[in-house]
């Protein structure tokens, strides 16, 4: 394959828009179509002269670095990303047929529209497009104004919809509340991600993304009440997605019923205001611990 006539550049996987009444600004970066230089230059590597991470950093890391990761505050969330090259070929190849072929541009341009119609931003929005061949990650936000979507095989247009939204309002919070060399309490990550799952929700609520358990089990909350003026992400990370005692993303379900038991008490608080407000606040003024007399 003549390499040179084939590859993809940068400025032809950039997509910038803006909203239309608004004029906040987007940008959809689709580097999925540069693993197709990815893919050309591993096969044709001679004898293995380059490491497939280096072709990896050279033809997808490289170009978008700087729209899709630079001063991300949130960077350790995707150094497996930054730093592991894809090993299945013929996977990745499927699902960035899969991510052409399925209109993700307009999915993820009415998601962010619809978005930042309840929650605008002065900030620009990048959100970058990867294939991903693990079924559990589906999006994360490096920082303020930087999502990254790792699709793959399982999103259906759906969990694309509901997904650019909750990572909306983590990179619009962390554009407008976010304080440097802050530490966060479990509490503090609890409700990030509950403001989320509600923001999620109410620009698509009809669809469900998030899963969320509305009861309130005191086994459940016994194992976690102590945990939460800790400041230990570890334990942050393994009450949020669950598992072993809890069950599977426990943390989502929780923090969203913190939010959600705040707004019933005051519900003529709008979604910037308690966007900003604090996780303390959220969880004493809501009454929260009522739940589990």
């Amino acid at each position: 394959m003549n390499q040179t006539q084939n590859k993809i550049n940068y400025e032809s996987i950039v997509l910038s828009f803006e909203h239309p009444r608004t004029k906040q600004k987007f940008k959809i970066v689709n580097a999925y179509k540069l693993y197709h230089n990815y893919v050309d230059r591993v096969k044709n590597s001679p004898d293995n002269s380059n490491s497939d991470l280096d072709i990896y950093k050279e033809e997808v890391i490289k170009p978008i670095y700087s729209a899709c990761f630079k001063d991300g505050e949130y960077l350790h969330m995707v150094y497996p990303i930054l730093n592991k090259a894809p090993e299945d070929l013929g996977e990745i190849q499927a699902i960035v047929e899969k991510i052409e072929t399925n209109e993700t541009d307009q999915i993820i341009r009415e998601a962010l529209i619809k978005s930042s119609d309840l929650l605008p931003s002065d900030n620009e929005t990048t959100v970058c497009v990867l294939p991903n061949t693990n079924l559990s990650s589906y999006m994360v936000t490096v920082g303020a104004g930087k999502i990254i979507v790792l699709y793959n095989s399982a999103y259906t247009e759906d969990a694309l919809r509901a997904g650019v939204a909750h990572e909306y309002h983590h990179s619009v919070w962390t554009t407008k509340h976010r304080s440097e060399n802050k530490l966060a309490s479990v509490l503090d990550n609890l409700i990030f991600e509950g403001k989320a799952v509600m923001f999620e929700k109410l620009v698509y609520p009809d669809i469900t993304f998030t899963p969320v358990d509305l009861t309130y089990n005191k086994e459940y909350w016994s194992k976690i009440v102590l945990d939460l003026d800790k400041y230990d992400f570890n334990k942050s990370i393994e009450i949020i997605m669950g598992g072993k005692e809890l069950p599977w993303l426990y943390g989502y379900s929780e923090g969203y019923k913190m939010v959600k038991s705040y707004l019933e008490s005051n519900p003529n608080v709008t979604i910037s205001e308690w966007t900003g407000m604090s996780p303390q606040d959220i969880f004493e003024k809501g009454k929260y611990l009522e739940n589990y007399k």
